[in-house]
């Protein structure tokens, strides 16, 4: 047990220290502060020594060096049972400072409401980041806090050790300064990586709080729990059981797809992480009657995702069908009672939700795949019509909303559709026939015979046998990236066929 008798506070964070301060003071143990932290202290009438007097030295540059001296790191470095250290705190006049209650200059808030590069690189805390080091190096003497939510677990080890800390509670607030200095540093690293324009730096930083501990990951022999690089997943939870990690993933799929649709508008349903239904009319109801039309076996006990606020009409039809996950721009106050009379149905707001990530991540191993994120915006001029016959305008508006759900279809994706919504949905398959198939097959099974079906593929055709098979399924149009050494072959095959074909330049695998 190490009696606590000096203690060093300098906190941006200032919640909770009058509690603080009452208990320090109960145990007579002397402060020293300085800065904004100091004249706090003062002004809620505890007695405290400023850096300043104790160091000998005053505050310089602009308040830029403060804390950087010897009586001060000194004090917190000391091995208290070293003999030779002891001898040279005597020396030069050292006094051993036993705790050290530090949080840092507001970083990652100023990142996230500033674009001032002075007045970020002034939230730059040199000081703090320093101090919190040197104490959680030298736990076995010295305790050391970077939150005010560890002031609790003070008190009861001060009160439970006589004014004391024990070694495993100063190990355990060791490990946590050393993941706080480290999360600060990837924050400034990585404002410097976007600053500096290097996406792909030689020592890639990655840093995230944790949100939830889930109850489990994939299967219930997997741990698992969700972290966020902000302060928030954006993600409101207003109804239902727990998430689960698939359903995380599922929900993430569905916001994916939907926040690539036009604003307020579309609805998706989504299973295992694939589209099994897309729909953009208008209408609210007729637009999840087409999403669900088009697979209605695989939605039951799918995520549906609207990309509006939901009425309580559409509440009415969601309610007739099992989901796991309902995602909304908001609800009306009517339709989320009638959404809630199922007790374990999740419901999600995500109305404050968007994309503000540029970097996709997987990892295995010991390894990371990184990738810039497939955030494309379609245009007409990104295409190019390469059959003899030209598609319409709606055509042409469809075939770009099949490529654009197309890219969100595991590979190889396959997505038949009529008047912006989806008929057949062929995913995941090694051979992009077979995907040709299965999107066919769900078209025949499902959806009444149409006309003007049209078909995206994510990748081209390596070979005329895929749409060969679209064709004689009754599709119309198809659109895919361009890139086949039988290229010529496929637009020959079109024409032959009185078939529209467009080119993408790029292609949009997801796998």
């Amino acid at each position: 047990m190490n009696k606590i008798k000096t203690a060093l506070i300098s906190v941006s964070d200032k919640r909770n220290l009058q509690n603080l301060l009452s208990v320090l003071r109960k145990y007579d143990i002397k402060i020293i502060s300085s800065g904004g932290t100091f004249r706090e202290i003062k002004k809620l009438g505890f007695n405290c020594i400023e850096v300043s007097k104790f160091t000998e030295f005053p505050e310089i540059l602009d308040g830029r060096v403060k804390t950087l001296h010897p009586k001060i790191h000194g004090g917190i470095l000391s091995k208290r049972g070293n003999k030779k250290h002891s001898k040279e705190v005597r020396d030069n006049n050292l006094e051993n400072i036993d705790l050290v209650i530090v949080n840092f200059y507001p970083f990652e808030k100023k990142i996230e409401t500033s674009s001032n590069h002075n007045q970020i690189l002034e939230n730059i805390d040199i000081g703090g980041p320093t101090m919190v080091r040197a104490a959680a190096k030298n736990y076995q003497d010295v305790t050391v806090l970077t939150s005010s939510n560890q002031y609790y677990d003070l008190a009861n080890q001060l009160k439970k050790n006589h004014g004391a800390t024990s070694l495993e509670f100063r190990k355990k607030m060791s490990q946590s300064a050393f993941t706080e200095t480290a999360y600060y540093d990837s924050l400034i690293a990585n404002y410097f990586n976007e600053f500096t324009r290097n996406s792909f730096p030689q020592k890639k930083i990655i840093h995230s709080k944790l949100i939830e501990q889930l109850r489990y990951g994939e299967n219930p022999h997997q741990k698992s729990s969700i972290y966020s690089f902000g302060n928030s997943l954006q993600l409101k939870q207003l109804n239902g059981k727990q998430l689960s990690y698939n359903n995380f993933n599922d929900i993430y799929a569905a916001l994916t797809i939907s926040k690539s649709l036009p604003i307020n508008k579309g609805i998706v349903i989504v299973k295992h992480a694939n589209p099994c239904g897309v729909s953009i009319i208008n209408n609210k109801i007729k637009c999840y009657q087409s999403a669900l039309a088009c697979d209605p076996i695989s939605a039951f006990g799918g995520i549906v995702s609207c990309n509006f606020k939901i009425n309580t009409k559409l509440a009415w039809e969601l309610n007739k069908i099992f989901f796991e996950v309902i995602i909304a721009n908001g609800f009306e106050k009517k339709a989320l009672k009638i959404l809630k009379k199922k007790k374990n149905l999740r419901l999600i707001d995500a109305s404050t939700f968007s994309f503000n990530e540029k970097f996709k991540i997987n990892s295995f191993n010991n390894a990371i795949l990184l990738q810039e994120e497939d955030q494309i915006k379609f245009k007409r001029n990104e295409f190019k019509i390469v059959s003899k016959i030209k598609p319409n305008n709606q055509q042409m508006k469809n075939l770009i909303f099949a490529f654009n759900i197309c890219r969100y279809v595991k590979s190889n994706a396959i997505v038949l559709a009529h008047k912006e919504s989806t008929v057949g949905i062929g995913s995941g398959q090694p051979s992009r026939v077979d995907s040709c198939q299965i999107a066919i097959n769900k078209m025949k099974k499902f959806v009444n015979p149409l006309e003007n079906i049209i078909a995206a593929s994510d990748a081209f055709f390596p070979f005329v046998d895929g749409v060969e098979q679209l064709v004689q399924a009754g599709v119309k149009a198809i659109i895919q990236p361009s890139g086949s050494i039988n290229d010529k072959k496929i637009i020959k095959y079109a024409n032959d066929t009185g078939t529209i074909l467009v080119f993408s330049k790029t292609r949009h695998f997801r796998h």
